[in-house]
């Protein structure tokens, strides 16, 4: 479901929508790198594209996040598989 957020940025409210899933994805990526939550969503206003919008910069990041977190661990296993092979030779 889509929610409503109101946060301030730079000492200016404003709201985005955002669905709960992703909401819930940004509360963890925030948790995880030990900052607030609006510290993160800040960060990811500041480095966005001027000719995009907040709540899609967010989806983004969130995408992004999840993505380089799935990446290690399926490296792992590949870099793993590789070893194998060549002891096996």
């Amino acid at each position: 479901m889509i929610r409503k957020h109101s946060i301030t940025l730079h000492g200016h409210r404003t709201s985005l929508s955002l669905e709960d899933e992703f909401w819930t994805e940004l509360t963890a990526i925030a948790a995880a790198r030990t900052i607030p939550l609006a510290g993160l969503i800040s960060e990811i206003d500041d480095n966005r594209d001027a000719d995009s919008n907040l709540s899609s910069a967010l989806r983004l990041h969130v995408l992004a996040w999840l993505k380089s977190a799935g990446a290690a661990p399926r490296q792992a296993q590949h870099d793993n598989g590789e070893a194998a092979d060549a002891g096996a030779r």
